[in-house]
């Protein structure tokens, strides 16, 4: 940047320190970034982002009047970009007016902003403007009017991924209620902000995570149990109350028969707790062991494949060290991959994944998680189709789609042989599906297996081949997004010749 930025024109100058100062920006090194912004010419095509970010630099670091002034030049701008957002500028400008407790001002620029994100339907900003429109009103003691927005904020939070903002909504409720003297439901918001609190230190506490749902799973389901076995034996009590009580045959007899029948109803509600206490169990123990076991093997992989490299090195054997190094990097890729669709399968079964369904173009999806995936078909030189109809729209969740062809996609490939051919196209759509196949010329599979792949089941598929079968987590984990996007899944295949996986995805009817 600095021997560009030498050069006698001034468009490239600026563009240099332009793209210097946002970088200090991004590492939050304030001092360089204002220093590289200043230097920018006025008449610098993007001068409204220099000021938007020296404001955003001032506020930061406590400057209100410098940052209101900052904002206020990109406010006054008449035309609208494509890359920037109002809402964030009106949202900034409440921000400043409320530490320099202009409350009347900051109530109107927030209020501005909060409008224009409900009209974008911008969730995640959404609540930080409910959060700042709160605060504005409790630091003026104006309880009735900030828990409103203070919850509405909450119940925003269980709709976004982000663990930080479900953190903040979650603390400001506890807050609310222990100044409201409401301790009990004031603990219960403690205990939630604990939790998201965990999760924002350590999202890749997977196997921590699922222990402890576990753990207070059976401690929910045994508090259950002793508060029937507590009703139990106070029932027990009064009838043997009633009974000593009782002279005639017939009221003890007919008290008998009550008691006998309670306690019969109370025990199959026992058992059938703890038979779903059983299967619960049962399909994460069996997923812990097979996963165990997958990554046991990538890490010996790893420490064998280390150890010839070591050696390789030695003799500078580097015809060995690039297969090697390739092979490194293929075991690396798999135990990722692996990980990867285990947090996400953890995330669907405790019901914390976002899911929304929208209109999606079919053929863009595609073409982005080709993207990711080029290199690895070039490494085995297989040839990649794409003939996706442009005219194909989908009514689907977005992430849970590039997930669903991702862990497909990734299986064509290691499946398939080098100089393999890959192709992603569409199949005639039905009046409510559209149709993706992704075929491939690997090693196909025979009938049965086929027939196993689609079997509906909740247990995970234990591999049958170390070299080739994976765990079934990744099939298992597209059968449940599939299903949950109210999709359909069918399998071509012979042994061989290659393999076609048909995705049925609802069709978004009222695109124009």
């Amino acid at each position: 940047m600095k021997q560009l930025s030498s050069r006698n024109s001034l468009e490239l100058f600026n563009y240099c320190h332009y793209f210097r100062a946002i970088s200090f920006f991004e590492k939050k090194i304030f001092k360089e970034a204002k220093k590289e912004f200043k230097l920018i010419s006025p008449n610098f095509k993007f001068y409204y982002k220099v000021n938007f970010s020296l404001g955003e630099i001032a506020l930061e670091q406590g400057d209100f009047n410098i940052a209101l002034s900052n904002f206020n030049e990109v406010e006054n701008l008449s035309k609208d970009f494509y890359d920037f957002k109002k809402s964030t500028v009106f949202h900034n400008l409440g921000l400043c007016y409320l530490h320099l407790e202009k409350y009347d001002k900051a109530e109107e620029y927030l209020f501005k902003s909060a409008k224009l994100q409900e009209v974008q339907k911008d969730t995640i900003l959404l609540i930080g403007s409910y959060m700042d429109i709160a605060n504005l009103y409790y630091i003026q003691y104006k309880d009735d009017e900030a828990i409103p927005y203070f919850e509405k904020a909450y119940h925003l939070s269980k709709k976004v991924k982000s663990f930080e903002l479900k953190q903040n909504a979650t603390l400001n409720m506890a807050v609310v209620e222990e100044n409201r003297k409401n301790f009990p439901l004031a603990l219960t918001y403690r205990k939630e902000y604990e939790a998201w609190k965990d999760s924002l230190n350590d999202q890749n506490k997977v196997w921590a995570i699922a222990d402890l749902e576990k753990k207070f799973a059976i401690k929910q389901k045994q508090k259950e149990v002793n508060v029937l076995a507590a009703e139990n034996k106070a029932k027990i009590a009064e009838r043997n109350g009633f009974l000593i009580s009782s002279v005639l045959l017939f009221v003890l007899l007919g008290t008998g028969v009550y008691f006998y029948r309670q306690k019969i109803r109370s025990n199959k509600i026992i058992l059938a707790q703890k038979n779903e206490l059983d299967e619960l169990n049962a399909t994460k123990d069996k997923l812990f062991s097979i996963v165990s076991h997958d990554l046991r093997s990538s890490v010996n992989a790893l420490k064998v494949s280390n150890s010839k490299l070591l050696d390789n090195l030695e003799s500078k054997n580097y015809t060995e060290l690039d297969v090697l190094l390739h092979k490194n990097s293929s075991i690396a890729s798999g135990a990722y991959n692996l990980l990867d669709n285990l947090l996400n399968w953890a995330l669907l079964q405790t019901q914390q994944s976002y899911f929304y369904q929208e209109s999606l173009h079919l053929s863009s999806i595609v073409q982005h998680v080709e993207y990711n995936y080029k290199p690895l078909m070039l490494n085995k030189n297989i040839s990649f189709v794409i003939n996706v109809a442009a005219s194909d729209y989908v009514f689907a969740d977005l992430d849970s789609l590039k997930i669903i062809i991702r862990n497909f996609l990734d299986n064509a490939i290691k499946f398939s042989k080098e100089n393999g051919t890959i192709s992603i196209y569409s199949r005639p759509a039905s009046e409510e599906f559209c149709y993706l196949v992704i075929e491939d010329t690997g090693l196909g599979m025979n009938e049965a297996r086929r027939k196993e792949l689609l079997k509906e089941t909740i247990l995970l598929s234990k591999k049958q081949n170390d070299d080739i079968i994976g765990t079934g987590l990744g099939m298992q984990l597209c059968k449940s997004l599939i299903r949950k996007n109210e999709g359909t899944l069918d399998i071509e295949s012979e042994e061989g010749v290659g393999t076609k996986i048909i995705i049925g995805l609802p069709k978004f009817k009222n695109h124009g």
